[in-house]
């Protein structure tokens, strides 16, 4: 049973969206940056951790990928949050009114076309959620919070304009982490992704022979990420997500002659995959 579940950011930010979208009965953790909230399950304080990846406006979050070598925590899920951001107001303002909207500069990038067709002039905060409780705090003459609707819900303000993004379909990833692995038998009824972390030498086609076969064994890949190791220059590290499970043979085969050629290969887990990873636009 899922009691807690923990993410990064403050109450009303996205990860909390996320967290009562995944998890409605759980109480929602807030921590101060990625590594307390991952700590949070290693420690047992939460449950689960409910962590951003990647999302499909601003790219990935690079900073988890430096954790995920770190961490002993296991992937069990994905999850896929659309990003609908609101113009937020004290009750009773009109947007008419409003001369100034603050919020996280990711935000204010994205919906600044709508800003400008409005008059509207953006203030950079800290965080979404943030900028939505100041607001609320200390809430003033023509001033605004670019958030999510959880934040309008939590600090008693008043949404002016849903999608007020410029571009629909901003959506981002997260990933559920938990102390122990799940989904480890495998269900033909299940379509699953794995998601492994492994290390090449620097040496002329190490990755080509690396993942050569994923190709000869029917095995595909829907994501590769690549970056250097913190201390050297002298490994790249690679994370992979890719559809099947580790008891399927296809996988079998191409995670051993994976583990030929590649060093320090690590399973971080394997899950369903999301169902809105089965909607024609995404396919």
């Amino acid at each position: 049973m899922v009691n807690v579940v923990a993410y990064q950011g403050t109450q009303g930010a996205y990860s909390h969206l996320a967290c009562s979208q995944v998890f409605p009965d759980a109480q929602a953790l807030a921590c101060d940056d990625f590594h307390s909230a991952l700590a949070a399950v290693e420690q047992g304080t939460a449950d689960r951790a409910m962590i951003p990846l990647e999302n499909s406006t601003a790219g990935r979050v690079e900073e988890i990928y430096r954790l995920l070598p770190k961490t002993s925590l296991s992937i069990i899920g994905e999850h896929f949050e659309p990003v609908n951001h609101c113009l937020l107001a004290p009750p009773g303002t009109a947007i008419e009114d409003i001369r100034i909207a603050a919020s996280h500069p990711q935000a204010l990038a994205q919906c600044q076309q709508r800003l400008r067709n409005l008059g509207i002039q953006a203030s950079a905060a800290v965080d979404t959620a943030i900028a939505a409780q100041q607001l609320s705090e200390q809430p003033a003459t023509g001033q605004a919070a670019i958030a999510s609707s959880l934040a309008a819900e939590l600090y008693g303000l008043e949404i002016l304009r849903q999608n007020f993004q410029d571009v629909s379909g901003n959506t981002t990833r997260f990933l559920v982490f938990a102390r122990e692995q799940e989904h480890q038998a495998y269900d033909a009824s299940e379509r699953y992704i794995s998601s492994l972390l492994f290390t090449v030498r620097n040496i002329p086609a190490a990755l080509y022979k690396a993942l050569g076969g994923f190709a000869t064994n029917g095995v595909n890949l829907i994501k590769l990420e690549s970056y250097m190791d913190g201390g050297t220059m002298e490994a790249s590290h690679f994370h992979v997500d890719m559809y099947g499970h580790p008891q399927q043979p296809a996988m079998q085969h191409a995670l051993e002659e994976l583990r030929y050629f590649a060093r320090e290969l690590r399973l971080l887990g394997t899950y369903p995959a999301h169902s809105y990873r089965f909607r024609a636009e995404f396919v």
